[in-house]
């Protein structure tokens, strides 16, 4: 691994939905996610975290170094396990041996980071006391991602379906058809916003230039292996970085984040966008303070 990174970033993501739904929500029919005050669309970091882990594990294929801690069938306490065998302890062992090693769960949690991209990139909570009393600890990420929110507010359509292939012997004998709903956006771009902490960085993680690099990647391409009928089609369509030549920040991250100016094209036009093309992405770069660099990528 390569040292950690030297500078502080803030970044800004905009991504797109055409008839799809980006992010359900289990409490309301797997409806999109609505702000009820606003009507603005809302993408949880949880949701946006996962394309970019899933994205790494397709292009890493747990290559050592790059392997995901929080994955689909793998439960937490399987890959905990690997660190304690590789420090040769066990669940029983470990209070007496960090009698002797008071640094055990500092190289406990270094072998973790060191191995899971996700938690050297996101942080993990990994004290999972269940029968076995794992404690791998707890790591603050370098890398956090707000809600994302849609430019505009969005009006959530219900789309009735059928389908020919019917459940249950009994029910075919009384009908042909069954029917089903599934909701979509009609358009709508979204709008996140990210911080990266040089400092966790280095104190914590390990976080590395040769992940950031892996980061950007994950980021414009974490919907172009994701695609399926339900989310319709989604984009990265920008990402804005801010890169600060100090660890530790030359400028507020709302500062820069407030330079980002995302417009409709025709102000005046009541019509609702149904693409990228109706937008203007402008970044102001002239009211950047002193020692911010403004990067766009895609």
């Amino acid at each position: 691994m390569s040292d950690p990174i030297k500078n502080r970033y803030e970044f800004v993501i905009l991504f797109d939905v055409e008839n799809g739904n980006p992010n359900g929500d289990p409490d309301a029919g797997n409806m999109p996610r609505v702000d009820p005050e606003t009507g603005l669309g809302i993408v949880t970091d949880v949701c946006l975290k996962r394309k970019i882990r899933n994205y790494v594990e397709t292009v890493k294929e747990d290559s050592t170094g790059y392997r995901i801690y929080v994955k689909d069938g793998v439960p937490l306490n399987r890959s905990d396990n690997e660190a304690y065998a590789a420090l040769e302890v066990d669940e029983k062992s470990v209070k007496e041996k960090k009698k002797s090693d008071p640094d055990l769960d500092h190289k406990i949690r270094d072998w973790m980071c060191a191995n899971f991209y996700d938690i050297r990139t996101f942080g993990a909570v990994m004290t999972t006391f269940v029968k076995a009393a794992l404690n791998c600890g707890q790591v603050r990420g370098p890398v956090q991602l707000g809600f994302a929110r849609s430019v505009e507010p969005i009006v959530p359509q219900e789309v009735t379906i059928t389908r020919v292939a019917i459940t249950t012997e009994a029910d075919a004998e009384k009908k042909g058809t069954e029917m089903g709903r599934k909701y979509i956006v009609p358009y709508s771009l979204y709008r996140c916003e990210g911080y990266i902490s040089a400092n966790l960085a280095r104190k914590t993680t390990g976080f590395s230039e040769e992940d950031l690099s892996l980061l950007w990647e994950a980021i414009l391409n974490m919907f172009e292996h994701d695609h399926s009928a339900a989310r319709g089609k989604m984009a990265v369509r920008n990402l804005i970085v801010f890169k600060h030549d100090s660890e530790l920040g030359n400028a507020p991250a709302w500062k820069l984040f407030e330079a980002v100016h995302v417009n409709r094209n025709d102000p005046q036009d009541p019509a609702p966008a149904r693409s990228y093309q109706d937008y203007t992405v402008t970044v102001d770069e002239s009211s950047l303070p002193t020692g911010i660099t403004c990067i766009r990528m895609g």
